[in-house]
């Protein structure tokens, strides 16, 4: 059986770790190169960076901070926000980054997806999808969860991967920063739907939670963000209640 990954987030505005509920509300969380240096070593599984107002600010990716931050860590790190060319994801990637996750560049430009997976390989690719249930449907949003699209979100990642997208990291933007707990539902019926692996991001409140995504949502991986940053819940004691719950995890 493939072990379940912990994967903290840092979601990164003017250089800093932010954090806010629902995409809204920021707040200051931390100096994002002390915390990537924290969870490589309380064993996380991987990091992810995403520079949540790059596209809304029309401009690339903190490559030197995505630099700073990588040259301390011992594990695979995914960068993601404003990236929209072969050009963008080589600088990442000279800067350290392992994987590159691309959301509004891909939703306007779907064959950017197929682009990307030709030149890196689809490991490289990851499809990050923020989702909102609006009038009975999940819609997927961009630019940050600001804009609503006409996309529903089932189609979309179908569609992402069978252009060669690796992974899916599905934020639901309705769970996300409540600490309600993950959404199950649509991280199942993606799991389901597609061969590659899904991370589930948004609403993670207690250890439980992770619990309940990993069995009822079948995700292969669950993300997440203040609850690490303030403290709340390690990582390690985190991993060894799951390893306690039957849910194999790399200790």
């Amino acid at each position: 059986m493939l072990t379940k990954r912990i994967i903290p987030c840092l979601d990164i505005k003017d250089g800093q770790t932010v954090k806010g509920v629902n995409f809204v509300n920021l707040v200051h969380a931390g100096d994002p190169v002390e915390l990537g240096t924290r969870y490589s070593e309380e064993g996380a599984d991987e990091l992810v960076f995403l520079d949540i107002t790059a596209t809304v600010e029309k401009r690339d990716t903190l490559v030197v901070l995505v630099r700073k931050i990588a040259a301390n860590l011992n594990i695979p790190f995914t960068v993601g926000g404003g990236i929209k060319s072969v050009r963008d994801v080589e600088a990442l990637l000279n800067a350290g980054a392992d994987k590159i996750s691309i959301n509004s560049a891909a939703v306007k430009n779907p064959g950017l997806i197929d682009e990307l997976a030709l030149q890196f390989g689809s490991q490289c690719v990851v499809l990050a999808v923020d989702t909102r249930h609006q009038s009975g449907e999940d819609f997927v949003y961009v630019h940050g969860g600001r804009t609503q699209t006409d996309r529903l979100t089932l189609p979309w990642i179908r569609e992402a991967v069978n252009r060669g997208a690796g992974e899916i990291l599905l934020t639901s933007m309705d769970h996300d920063g409540t600490k309600n707990g993950f959404a199950k539902d649509i991280t199942a019926k993606v799991s389901e739907m597609v061969c590659v692996p899904v991370i589930a991001s948004g609403g993670a409140g207690v250890m439980a939670h992770f619990v309940d995504i990993f069995r009822d949502g079948k995700a292969d991986a669950a993300l997440a963000a203040s609850i690490f940053h303030f403290g709340e819940i390690s990582i390690g004691e985190l991993k060894k209640y799951l390893k306690h719950n039957n849910i194999e995890v790399r200790i």
